[in-house]
């Protein structure tokens, strides 16, 4: 794939969630909620300050992160879903290996 955001955006792909409960439930496609986990795909340069100063993004390639429910735009790129928004609109980086709903 060749894609750069521009500026301050963030491609990023949602990490999709346990399809059981912790009870052993079946949980339906219906009744899922669209994940607000994800991995970052690839960053932009950065935000410019009025300077024309730029301003490093704090996220990189490879991160794990959590957004808002209603963040980004979705988007297609090679037939894959993916949602490109702000980097304002990132809520956290997740650090180690276990997701944000098995810490809880």
């Amino acid at each position: 794939m060749n894609f750069k955001p521009l500026h301050d955006r963030v491609l990023v792909r949602r990490i999709e969630t346990d399809e059981k409960t912790k009870g052993g439930l079946i949980i339906p496609d219906t009744a899922k909620e669209k994940p607000s986990e994800g991995e970052v795909i690839a960053v932009g340069e950065g935000a410019r300050k009025d300077s024309g100063e730029l301003i490093a993004p704090a996220v990189k390639a490879g991160d794990r992160i959590l957004f808002g429910k209603w963040s980004g735009t979705e988007v297609k790129i090679d037939g894959e879903d993916y949602l490109i928004m702000k980097e304002s609109d990132i809520l956290g980086i997740i650090e180690g290996g276990s997701s944000a709903r098995a810490a809880a």
